[in-house]
C-alpha cells in the first residue's frame, strides 16, 4: 500500500529542493502528484512540472466536477491565487507512494480524503532570518521582482505555521534544514521506515 508524503514548511525553508532531491532518489521510488494553481507562471517554471497552471475558469470547471481534493486561496498583492490538488485519475495508492508539497491545511484535507494512515507529514524548518534572506535572494533574480508579495508571504507564514496549528494537525516530528545533506539523510531514513 502506498502513502502520500506531504512536505510542508514556511516559504524559503528549502522544501522544494528537498522535495526534488528525494523524488530523484530511486531507492525511495516516490512519484509526484503535481498540484494546480491559478497564480502566474514564474520565470523558469514549466507547466505540468512544478504546477499545472490554470485560470479561474479552469478552477471552476474542476470544482464543479467534484475533482478538487483540497484547496487554499491566498489574497496576494496581485489578487487571489488558488493552489489545489485534483483527483484527475493519476492517483494509485494501491501500488505507489507520492510526494506532494502543501500547507498544514492541505495536509489535514489529504488526511480527511485518503485517511490519516495514508498521509505522512514532513515539516521542514529553518531560522526565520535565513528564510528571509533566501526569499530576498530568490526574488531579486526574477525579471520583475515582487518584493511586496514576498513580504506578505513571509508574514502570512507566521500565522499559517503557528505552533498551535502544527499541534492541532498532530505533527510531532520536524526536520531542521540548517545543513541540506543532513536534513535529506534524516528525512530519507524516516520515509524508508514508514513506506
Amino acid at each position: 500500500m502506498g502513502k502520500f508524503i506531504c512536505f510542508m514548511g514556511k516559504s524559503s525553508t528549502g522544501k522544494d529542493t528537498i522535495f526534488q532531491r528525494l523524488l530523484e532518489d530511486k531507492e525511495l521510488g516516490l512519484l509526484t502528484l503535481v498540484p494546480y494553481t491559478t497564480r502566474p507562471i514564474r520565470d523558469g517554471e514549466v507547466n505540468g512540472v512544478e504546477y499545472f497552471f490554470t485560470d479561474e475558469e479552469g478552477y471552476l470547471e474542476l470544482a464543479e466536477s467534484g475533482k478538487i481534493i483540497e484547496e487554499r486561496i491566498y489574497d496576494t498583492y496581485y489578487g487571489p491565487w488558488r493552489y489545489f490538488t485534483v483527483d484527475d485519475g493519476r492517483i494509485d495508492l494501491e501500488h505507489k507512494s507520492y510526494a506532494v508539497i502543501g500547507t498544514l491545511e492541505a495536509y489535514s484535507k489529504l488526511c480527511d480524503f485518503f485517511g490519516k494512515d495514508k498521509v505522512v507529514p514532513i515539516l521542514i524548518e529553518v531560522d526565520d532570518g535565513v528564510r528571509l534572506q533566501r526569499a530576498f535572494d530568490r526574488e531579486k533574480k526574477q525579471p520583475h521582482p515582487g518584493y511586496e508579495e514576498m513580504c506578505r508571504r513571509y508574514l502570512a507564514d507566521c500565522e499559517d505555521f503557528s505552533e498551535d496549528k502544527i499541534r492541532k494537525a498532530g505533527i510531532t516530528r520536524r526536520f531542521y534544514n540548517d545543513d541540506l545533506g543532513s536534513c535529506l539523510k534524516d528525512i530519507k531514513k524516516y520515509i524508508m521506515e514508514i513506506i
